[in-house]
Formats: C-alpha cells, sequence, structure tokens
C-alpha cells in the first residue's frame, strides 16, 4: 500500500499552470485519505478556474497512479472565493467578498468594454460576478449588458441588480431616460454613487467590478477613498497621451493605498480583416513599458478589432457573443491573473473580531 509520504511527493510535482506552484506546499491539497489502492484527496482553488479544472485533475490523477500500490483515484477540484483586505480603515461591503476597479486616465480607452468583458470571464469560470456602472455622466453598461428596464425595490429602500448573462449589473442608466443629461456637480454624482454601491442587494458576490468614469477627479479620488477596493486594472493603449494620463490614474491609486493588479493594453495591433496586414496604430508596446517601469503585471493586450466594438454595442459583448474566439482567450486569461493575484493577497480578518458596543448604565 502506497504512503502518505509517497503520494505528496508524487502529487507535489504537478504544478498549477496559472500560479507556477504546486498545491501540497500551499495547502491546496485537502483531505488525502488512502484506503488500501483506493486514493481520494480534495484541491481547494482561491480563483475561479472552471475551464481549467479537467486538466488539472488529469495531471494530479496520473500522478497518483504514477505511485507503487495505488489503483483507483477519486480527486475533487473546487474554487472557494474569500474576502481579501481593502484600504486601511474601510469596511467591507456586506454580500462583496472583493471589489475590482477598472480604471483609466482617459476616455476613449476602451474601459467600459474591457469591464464588461473580465466580469463575463469572471462568471464564465464559475465566479457570482457583479458589475457597477460607476460613469454617472456616461453610463454605457446597460448597452453594453443588454440589459432594458428599472431595477425592482422590496423595501422601498434599496434595488435588486439587474441581470444578464450570469452577472449582477447596477448603473445610473436604470433609473434616468436614456437621453437624459445628468447635470449634476461632484458632491451629488459621488453620493448618487455610493447609494447605487451600497443600496443594492448585491447577492453574495466573489467580485464586483466596478466601471470608474475616465480622469483622476473629486469622483475617482472620492470613490478610491471610500469603496472597499481589493484592488485596480489599468486601461490604457500603446498612445503617448493615454499613457501619460493612465500613470496619473496609477499615482492617484498609490495615494489612496489601492493596489494595482495590472495593466491591459487595449487597441494595441490591428489586423486588416481583408489583407492580414498588421499595424500598431497607435504605437507599439507602451502598455508593456510602462508595466516595467512602474513594476507592474502586464495583464495582456486587445486588438483594435471592430468585432469587440460590434458585439458591445449589441449587448453581447466578446466573451459571451464568441466564447471560444482569440478574444475572448485573451480576456479569459486577463481575468484568470487577476483572480489569482487577489487569491495571493492577505485576506480580510474583520468577521472574525468581535463588535464592540459601549452602553451607559441606568
Amino acid at each position: 500500500m502506497a504512503t502518505q509520504e509517497q503520494l505528496l511527493a508524487a502529487l507535489a510535482g504537478v504544478i498549477d499552470p496559472n500560479t507556477g506552484k504546486d498545491f501540497v506546499s500551499t495547502k491546496a491539497l485537502k483531505n488525502l485519505q488512502i484506503t488500501g489502492a483506493d486514493v481520494a484527496f480534495e484541491v481547494e482553488l482561491g480563483y475561479p478556474a472552471k475551464s481549467q479544472i479537467p486538466a488539472l485533475r488529469t495531471a494530479l490523477v496520473a500522478a497518483a497512479k504514477g505511485v507503487a500500490g495505488v489503483a483507483n483515484v477519486s480527486a475533487t477540484i473546487h474554487t472557494r472565493v474569500v474576502a481579501h483586505a481593502a484600504q486601511r480603515g474601510v469596511a467591507l461591503l456586506p454580500g462583496v467578498k472583493n471589489i475590482i476597479a477598472v480604471a483609466s486616465g482617459k476616455g476613449g480607452v476602451g474601459k467600459s468594454t474591457t469591464a464588461a468583458n473580465l466580469a463575463l470571464a469572471l462568471a464564465a469560470e464559475g465566479a457570482a460576478v457583479g458589475l457597477l456602472d460607476a460613469d454617472i455622466y456616461g453610463p454605457s453598461q446597460p448597452m453594453m449588458m443588454g440589459i432594458e428596464g428599472r431595477p425592482q425595490s422590496e423595501d422601498g429602500k434599496t434595488m435588486e441588480p439587474m441581470e444578464n448573462h450570469g452577472v449582477q449589473v447596477m448603473s445610473i442608466g436604470f433609473l434616468v431616460n436614456q437621453d437624459e443629461a445628468m447635470i449634476w456637480r461632484g458632491p451629488m454624482a459621488t453620493q448618487a454613487l455610493e447609494q447605487l454601491l451600497r443600496q443594492t442587494n448585491w447577492k453574495e458576490l466573489d467580485y464586483l467590478i466596478v466601471d470608474l468614469p475616465p480622469g483622476t477627479g473629486d469622483i475617482q479620488l472620492t470613490l478610491s477613498q471610500r469603496v472597499p477596493m481589493t484592488g485596480a486594472v489599468i486601461v490604457t493603449t500603446p498612445q503617448d497621451i493615454a499613457l501619460l494620463d493612465a500613470r496619473k490614474g496609477i499615482k492617484m491609486f498609490e495615494k489612496v493605498g489601492v493596489p494595482i493588479l495590472g495593466i491591459v493594453e487595449n487597441m494595441a495591433v490591428h489586423v486588416c480583416s481583408q489583407c492580414g496586414h498588421a499595424e500598431h496604430i497607435f504605437g507599439e508596446g507602451g502598455g508593456k513599458r510602462m508595466a516595467d517601469d512602474y513594476k507592474m503585471d502586464y495583464l495582456g493586450a486587445l486588438p483594435l478589432d471592430i468585432n469587440i466594438r460590434l458585439q458591445a454595442d449589441s449587448g453581447k459583448p466578446t466573451v459571451v457573443a464568441d466564447p471560444d474566439g482569440s478574444v475572448a482567450a485573451i480576456y479569459k486569461a486577463v481575468a484568470r491573473q487577476v483572480a489569482i493575484k487577489i487569491a495571493a493577497k492577505a485576506k480580510d480578518f474583520s468577521a472574525r473580531f468581535p463588535t464592540i458596543t459601549v452602553s451607559k448604565d441606568t
């Protein structure tokens, strides 16, 4: 009969391609049981990876069967996403484990499209995901996510999130007419956004993607200070002017203590649909150089592709419109990297602390 030490040694040889680490040293392997020639164990991943599980299970089972005396192997692989620490002094939102801000220094770089596809990619991998459209002046997620109508309220105080493609969504666009301009000063917009965030009955989310408005003004700064953000993703194009503004966004998050999870480079290259000629319309490698300058992760590059725009405008972003396509694969790879970086962060232990109340004796 195989020993536990033999099995652990064999299983330690299987490396998670997403993290570069084995499952034994990271304590992801649990409940190893040996009954004669039968072996059973569990693997708990800290990030959603539905598409990765079959290949991981095959590798683990093969490693266990390579040990002398092992005939049958039962391997269960599941995901458990936990809450991770946000900025110091900011309490987590009820029903939301992790908040990811998607930001850009300037508009027009594809930030909202990236936010929608990241949310859909995380959901496709099995996570419970929400999407908050934080652009009060130019909400675009209702159209991108293909949602119409107004949110319901059971108690007259809170709202139920809208939902499509397996993602919970909230936006000011659900509450105002499509052609109505939001002529609000900064404090009003910030207050409205905080209400959208805190008065929505988010249903036990693993991740809430916040599509921030472009820029680094009052709204962005206030949100970065008040909203418990696990981390931020910066979206830019290779163009020098976009990179200049993206650097300002990075500095803003650094000042308020929100870690940058990585940089996504949008519109990196255009491939002609007629002749196949590749051209770097907005420059080449700017996002990669910026990531290197700031020692940040370069999460990936998206092409300048008309289908990305057409799919988003139709209410079916790329990840759901063409889930097996090459562009969807890039979005899924970016989302997986973001989830893995979050899983490696310090956990939030505030729920373990007792609530202290001070009462006055009578």
